[in-house]
């Protein structure tokens, strides 16, 4: 088989094995691309939800022109070694993490809708730049998590289950049709994407893919279905058909079922700020925004924390929170321009990325190439040094105490650590501290 398609082989050493042959073509010269400066830091892999293993997103981030890729899945750090194997294969720099929800229970915003579409009081936050030798204990942490959430999901697919007979539809088994196509056995997450991907497939395979989709969807099942999506599912060629037609349901279909999640699978937040700094990782809030129009197409025009952020920072700053990461692509200028403005203000350092998790989905960024966001391009340097740096020698973690360059300003350390991030070669990320050394002595 070709080794770009055994990238996203079921097996993982089938795909670690290919990534070394991908990554033998790359450095002779046989497969060539044209790079830019990008980066992406927020690929989620087959570990959450997505078309693809870490290894071939490793791969399609290098085939897009980034310098850089960033692996964060939901509840899971599973695909994580994987990631950091495969891009060092591949030569393209790489940084991993996770993204989890938690309670604002007992903060000042708490029982808020604050950036979760689906719940008050319960965020979406990250965990960014894992040092490798802490990612088992990043794993520990999140087993119950998703332990719970498979509890949840098994509730969820009984009301499927009691809906999907009135549409003809048969009864959903949480093994056979969500299990089997998630990476839940080796650690991996089942997330909300999958349940609306099984519920998919069956009607997929009841009426067909076109025409008949957007009559079942419209007539009986009473979707409600925008034009230009009733266009994409009434063509039976469309390749992303799947993830258009999962998207479809997760926004206007979901809420029949959904169950909002318990204590037991949303930790508070003051646990999961001390995780990431007993981990010598960066936890980080993850910015929304006021929603208009959903680049995948699953997200409703909503309004979120635009309305409270100039209370809601601050609290954030006083959890422990070091950073905030948002998607350009999601937001209009002037709510990046805000965000930016109170990071700075708030000393928070910035973290982007774009959640791929759809075929449909681009892995370029082109927004940050522009004057007010290359900046952003810089502090992915930064993370993948502080990532790096910290996997040998956790001193020099970025936030941690006795960082030897703790005593500069933020955006001071963030430019140092930018440079050395920029310096290391990919293939080699255990030099990062002899690096170090050489970005410090040029001055």
């Amino acid at each position: 088989m070709n080794p770009i398609e055994e990238l996203n082989s079921p097996d993982r050493s089938s795909r670690l094995t290919a990534a070394r042959a991908v990554g033998a073509r790359i450095r002779s010269g046989e497969l060539a691309v044209a790079p830019t400066i990008e980066v992406n830091n927020h690929v989620h892999t087959a570990y959450s939800f997505s078309p693809y293993f870490p290894a071939m997103a490793a791969y399609q981030a290098y085939r897009a022109g980034l310098k850089a890729v960033g692996a964060m899945d939901h509840d899971s750090v599973s695909g994580a070694e994987e990631m950091l194997c495969a891009a060092r294969e591949i030569g393209i720099a790489s940084t991993v993490g996770f993204e989890l929800r938690v309670r604002f229970t007992g903060t000042a915003v708490e029982g808020r809708k604050i950036n979760n579409p689906d719940s008050h009081n319960i965020v979406y936050v990250a965990v960014h730049g894992i040092p490798r030798q802490r990612l088992p204990e990043a794993a520990r942490f999140l087993a119950p998590v998703n332990a719970a959430r498979n509890r949840r999901n098994r509730r969820m697919i009984e009301g499927l289950n009691r809906l999907i007979p009135g549409y003809g539809l048969p009864p959903l088994d949480f093994e056979r049709d969500v299990a089997a196509i998630s990476q839940v056995r080796e650690g991996g997450s089942i997330t909300e994407r999958h349940l609306m991907c099984a519920l998919a497939n069956a009607v997929i395979a009841k009426v067909g893919k076109g025409d008949g989709v957007v009559r079942f969807l419209t007539e009986r099942m009473e979707v409600a279905l925008p034009a230009k999506m009733a266009a994409l599912l009434g063509d039976p060629s469309n390749p992303h058909y799947l993830y258009d037609l999962l998207g479809v349901f997760k926004s206007s279909f979901l809420e029949r079922v959904f169950v909002q999640p318990g204590d037991d699978e949303c930790p508070p937040v003051r646990a999961l700020v001390e995780l990431g700094d007993r981990l010598n990782a960066i936890p980080v809030y993850a910015y929304l925004g006021d929603v208009g129009d959903s680049p995948t197409g699953d997200k409703k025009a909503e309004h979120f924390e635009d309305a409270f952020l100039d209370e809601l920072m601050p609290e954030l700053k006083r959890l422990g929170f070091k950073a905030v990461t948002y998607m350009p692509p999601r937001n209009t200028r002037e709510q990046l321009l805000r965000i930016q403005a109170l990071c700075r203000t708030h000393g928070f350092m910035e973290i982007s990325g774009v959640d791929i998790n759809s075929s449909r989905q681009e892995f370029t960024c082109p927004i940050i190439l522009e004057k007010d966001f290359r900046h952003l391009v810089d502090a992915t340097w930064a993370l993948i040094a502080h990532e790096k740096l910290a996997s040998v020698d956790e001193r020099y973690a970025l936030f941690h105490p006795h960082n030897p360059y703790a005593g500069r300003p933020l955006p001071e350390r963030i430019a140092f650590y930018a440079r050395v991030g920029a310096a290391l070669d990919p293939r080699a990320p255990e030099q990062a501290v002899e690096v170090l050394r050489t970005v410090e002595r040029a001055g």
